[in-house]
């Protein structure tokens, strides 16, 4: 991990970018994890930390048509990100995807891999939410004449 004094590795980030990719594969909403992925690799591109390798036909086609994905290299981690026209012109096409091949597992969770790639992108990490907002809230009851009675809920005991 990072501390006060120390650079983050190039390898500290594709190990976070690798727990945040697969986290964001099974989020209920993955934007927000696969912005942090996109501008984690832009960064690692514009300094020249992270490579194009070549074309994959994707495993889930778009609208029942086939497409590519650019298959890109940190470190030994490899991913995939939505090509650029000219990366069909400059990288050659890899054909299908081997499925026998993963990333090494990185022995991180998903609260430090965040911050490894907030602080390497120099954004503040978001407010912590309430996971069940709605179990926060006082129950309220409707009395007669519009008037509301607040009474406190079975969790606020």
């Amino acid at each position: 991990m990072k501390q006060d004094d120390q650079p983050i590795t190039t390898r500290q980030i594709a190990e976070a970018l690798a727990v945040v990719n697969r986290h964001a594969k099974a989020a209920p909403d993955p934007r927000q994890l696969y912005t942090l992925k996109q501008k984690a690799i832009q960064k690692l591109f514009a300094e020249n930390k992270a490579k194009k390798i070549g074309l994959h036909y994707s495993n889930h086609p778009k609208f029942s048509q086939q497409h590519s994905t650019l298959l890109i290299q940190v470190d030994n981690y490899y991913f995939h990100i939505p090509p650029k026209r000219d990366d069909f012109k400059q990288y050659k096409h890899l054909g299908a995807l081997d499925e026998s091949y993963r990333n090494p597992k990185p022995n991180l969770n998903l609260r430090k891999a965040k911050k490894i790639l907030y602080s390497y992108l120099g954004w503040k990490p978001e407010p912590a939410k309430h996971r069940y907002p709605a179990y926060q809230q006082k129950a309220s009851t409707w009395l007669g004449n519009g008037r509301r009675k607040t009474s406190r809920s079975y969790f606020d005991r």
